[in-house]
């Protein structure tokens, strides 16, 4: 059976949620998972990442990304969007993303995507369940096949015990709080090994 193929689809505004993406790479490929880790479009203008510090070297860290597009989608056999809360929903950014794959979803190709979410906040109850529900509603939609890890590994406890996905607090210096890697390369080992199993089960 050929690897299955991961796509990883990220917003990320200080550089949290990018990180998150690579470690979820790192730990997808480690599961033997063919992975694309691309980025949604920016919708903010120019004015307004040129007045902030963090945002802007985001902008220049992440510019060789690819951003995302509906092909990334058909091509993976598992999807983890990862994206930071905005008023306990996703960011307009990712929702924008997801809201101009109709022609997919009508062609039904979104139909048994294995998918998961990650997340970051300020706070740590500033909407991170909320946000991972919010885009979990969206996938219900899809007919995709929601992959959480729940508390199936205890990292995921270390990592701060959200069993809808990885989410992390980010201090007002722009670090992370808790410690979530070995959760995001958890999360990401069981998104491919359910995608797997969807996989051979349509063989």
């Amino acid at each position: 059976m050929s690897n299955v193929k991961l796509a990883v689809v990220f917003y990320s505004m200080g550089g949290t949620n990018y990180q998150l993406a690579k470690w979820a790479e790192e730990g997808a490929k480690a599961a033997g998972a063919e992975v694309r880790v691309i980025k949604v479009q920016e919708l903010a203008p120019d004015s307004a990442i040129e007045g902030n510090e963090g945002w802007k070297a985001t902008v220049n860290a992440t510019k060789d990304v690819p951003v995302a597009a509906s092909e990334d989608l058909e091509w993976a056999d598992a999807i983890i969007f990862s994206t930071p809360t905005r008023f306990g929903v996703m960011a307009a950014q990712m929702k924008q993303f997801i809201d101009l794959q109709g022609g997919l979803w009508a062609s039904g190709k979104t139909i048994n995507k294995v998918v998961s979410g990650m997340t970051s906040a300020q706070n740590p109850h500033g909407g991170q369940e909320a946000t991972l529900q919010s885009l979990y509603t969206a996938m219900m939609h899809w007919g995709a096949i929601i992959a959480t890890p729940g508390y199936s590994d205890p990292v995921v406890f270390g990592a701060g015990g959200n069993p809808y996905g990885t989410s992390v607090t980010v201090g007002q210096d722009g670090k992370m709080i808790e410690d979530v890697e070995a959760a995001v390369k958890y999360q990401a080992k069981r998104t491919v090994t359910v995608a797997e199993w969807v996989k051979k089960g349509n063989q």
